[in-house]
């Protein structure tokens, strides 16, 4: 039978990892310079399967408008300039050999704005995926309550601390978020 300490720490290891999917979500949007985590979650077509870019070369970032790739087998490099362009990032890689350099061009103001609204999408699911499991946390209250293992003073107060821990991680995402618009409207 699960007690409070447990249904508190779940609900909060869950919401720590909808937080890490949210930075991971965020890596991906480019803010106009070159950051090795924009080319995360690009596959390539490599020895008959889809392989991670990252595991068919070394990523580097020579300055801040600029990305290039080191392909360590160089029949592999067709491969990866056809994923890179292939990619919804409007990247133009430039191939030289086994050196793939990809310049990152400055972001119109419009696809800045297209970027925010990503974000927030990104922001409103996770949470919206924050408020499921807190849901989650209060069932579990609900149902020690029901089977009387806690009075009804300590199912209010262990409600209170789950819509403690959601309101910090709502908190979180909304920081998250303001920082993230930043990032990308700076020109």
């Amino acid at each position: 039978m699960a007690d409070f300490s447990e249904i508190k720490s779940d609900t909060k290891m869950r919401m720590e990892k909808t937080l890490e999917s949210l930075k991971n979500d965020f890596g991906g949007l480019r803010a106009g310079r070159a950051h090795a985590s924009l080319l995360d979650g690009i596959m390539v077509e490599a020895y008959g399967s889809m392989t991670p870019l990252a595991q068919v070369g070394t990523i580097s970032v020579p300055d801040a408008r600029t990305l290039s790739i080191s392909v360590w087998d160089k029949s592999l490099a067709k491969s990866v300039d056809k994923a890179l362009r292939e990619s919804d990032l409007g990247l133009n890689p430039a191939s030289d050999g086994q050196l793939i350099r990809i310049p990152i061009p400055p972001l119109s103001e419009e696809r800045r704005k297209e970027l925010v609204k990503i974000a927030s999408k990104y922001a409103e699911q996770n949470k919206v995926a924050i408020r499921n499991i807190r849901r989650d946390g209060l069932d579990g209250i609900k149902k020690l309550k029901k089977d009387n293992l806690i009075s009804e003073d300590e199912e209010k107060r262990f409600e209170a601390e789950i819509q403690k821990l959601t309101d910090e991680s709502i908190k979180k995402i909304d920081e998250a978020l303001a920082s993230k618009e930043k990032d990308i409207l700076q020109v």
